[in-house]
């Protein structure tokens, strides 16, 4: 049976512990298709213009070095987070384990900690903030109503991590306030927002790993990739964190980014939906609309 969301599961010593989202949820429903990887960069950018932050993927991150793999294992944690069910929570202990050692010199000299509680629960809501540009512009807007049910999804999934409801806007309208309010007051430019921005250019950045992905075709699709890449992130930043990047954006550069989001848009209508999700979020997916329709 799955929990209603405010319900908790009873843990050792009588505590109770959040309930993972299950397949009565919205966001098991919308799953996670592969064109979301548009706005990765977004979300990256966001996360990274954080001091502490930023700090942190300086000093310990490996997504330099390795892009693609530090690229995909965000994406399998962050499914895993959502669609994983009783495996979120055990995803959620291992993250903040792994981010109890990330701490040091954040850029102002000041001593910084991965888990504090302000930049933790940063990254987990730029994550929705971005979820919902997604949906605006490569996806089915989402209604007003289903806004608010996935946020608070959002913020469910928000306290399986750790992250505590005095640090999460109440509904979703407070959240976009939240966000506006950290991209001009929190947010700046710093060393690691700009080495994102160069591995967003693919400067350096070597071809995918996958089979029959040869370094000849990458060579000859990279000047294609970074310009999509530039679009589907500069063009979706807020105005005020593209100003304080110093990144320019025109109204032909919007317009290219118009005609991008039709053409995926499109796409993703004749791609089977095996395809066009993540296996767990596909899974999920079909686990949600199947209860649906046993409940229909």
């Amino acid at each position: 049976m799955t929990l209603s969301l405010h319900q908790s599961s009873a843990g050792a010593g009588g505590r109770t512990s959040p309930v993972p989202l299950g397949s009565g949820s919205l966001l098991w429903r919308l799953g996670m298709p592969r064109t979301a990887l548009l706005v990765a960069g977004r979300a990256l950018l966001l996360q990274t213009m954080h001091p502490v932050v930023g700090a942190g993927v300086r000093d310990f991150s490996d997504f330099r070095a390795d892009p693609w793999g530090r690229l995909d294992r965000t994406l399998t944690s962050l499914q895993v987070q959502l669609f994983g069910d009783q495996a979120a929570a055990a995803e959620a202990r291992r993250l903040r384990v792994l981010h109890k050692e990330i701490r040091g010199i954040g850029f102002d000299g000041a001593r910084y900690s991965a888990l504090d509680p302000d930049a933790y629960a940063w990254v987990h809501l730029s994550n929705f903030d971005t979820l919902l540009c997604f949906h605006r512009w490569f996806g089915r807007p989402l209604r007003g109503d289903e806004q608010r049910q996935a946020y608070a999804e959002w913020k469910q999934a928000g306290r399986v991590l750790g992250v505590d409801d005095r640090h999460m806007p109440e509904d979703v309208t407070a959240c976009r306030a939240y966000v506006r309010s950290m991209v001009a007051d929190t947010l700046s430019d710093n060393e690691t927002a700009r080495d994102v921005l160069g591995s967003l250019r693919l400067d350096g950045v070597a071809a995918p790993p996958w089979k029959l992905f040869p370094e000849a075709l990458w060579r000859a699709l990279r000047p294609a990739g970074r310009l999509l890449l530039h679009d589907a992130t500069v063009g979706t930043l807020p105005g005020p964190a593209r100003e304080k990047l110093g990144l320019s954006w025109s109204t032909a550069d919007r317009r290219r980014l118009q005609g991008l989001a039709l053409v995926v848009r499109a796409g993703a209508v004749a791609v089977p939906d095996r395809l066009l999700q993540y296996p767990l979020a596909y899974r999920a997916q079909r686990v949600a609309l199947a209860r649906r329709v046993v409940a229909s």
